[in-house]
């Protein structure tokens, strides 16, 4: 398959690319700065400088064109104001869906966040920093936008995001609202990044987890396992 992530310099991105060019697909990697793309070459990832703050549909769709999939990877990071946290986590998950549905790309993978539920309705949860409060609103409404989308998407909310060595194992459980509405209850817990990428390089591989919206984090089960659940 071929393959293009969007904030590919990222650890779970990178991680990411490594695993799906080992297993032989393609991957086209976004990048905001050029100097990044020895790196990505280093993971086996085809470098694209392209700034999705910045971008055109049509730009966008023309590096999407004759993909199979894509994949939202792309964050402000930690330490940026509520104006990045808009434009990237939100606004650029929305271009990069526009620009896959204009080239004809049905799979999309996004990677949100555990806890996007808490701001839902626009509540202010009560001992949750401001500054991450923006962050849940914005990955919110990236999902929001992409649910009622014609794709066949797929949300990866993970827990606490470590640098921890890989267990390969995991818990893997639908979360979000149910069709009565009642928001599913999340269960905390860290993961780490290199099994985030696992997963979902599992769920590109497979196809599995079509219209999901799943949380993430260490567990009992094997990446393979829990990711054909969703088959």
């Amino acid at each position: 398959m071929r393959i293009v992530v969007a904030g590919a310099h990222g650890k779970i991105a990178r991680s990411l690319s490594r695993e799906l060019s080992r297993d032989g697909h393609t991957v086209v990697g976004l990048i905001r700065n050029e100097e990044q793309s020895a790196d990505l070459l280093l993971d086996g990832a085809q470098p694209v400088v392209l700034d999705l703050e910045n971008s055109s549909v049509d730009a966008l769709a023309a590096v999407l064109s004759g993909a199979d999939a894509a994949v939202f990877a792309a964050g402000a990071g930690a330490g940026s104001g509520d104006a990045r946290k808009s434009t990237v986590d939100l606004g650029a998950s929305v271009l990069l869906a526009d620009a896959a549905e204009a080239a004809g790309v049905r799979r999309f993978v996004q990677i949100s966040s555990t806890g996007a539920d808490l701001v839902r309705d626009g509540v202010v949860p009560e001992g949750v920093p401001a500054d991450f409060v923006a962050y849940l609103r914005a990955k919110l409404g990236a999902e929001e936008d992409l649910v009622r989308r014609d794709l066949a998407w797929t949300i990866v909310r993970p827990g606490t995001l470590t640098d921890d060595e890989p267990t390969g194992s995991v818990r893997l459980e639908r979360t979000g609202p149910d069709k009565s509405g009642a928001v599913r209850p999340e269960t905390t817990g860290s993961i780490p990044r290199a099994d985030v990428a696992a997963v979902l390089a599992a769920l590109l591989g497979t196809g599995a987890g079509d219209h999901a919206i799943l949380h993430l984090i260490s567990g009992p089960t094997p990446v393979a396992a829990a990711v054909a659940t969703f088959a």
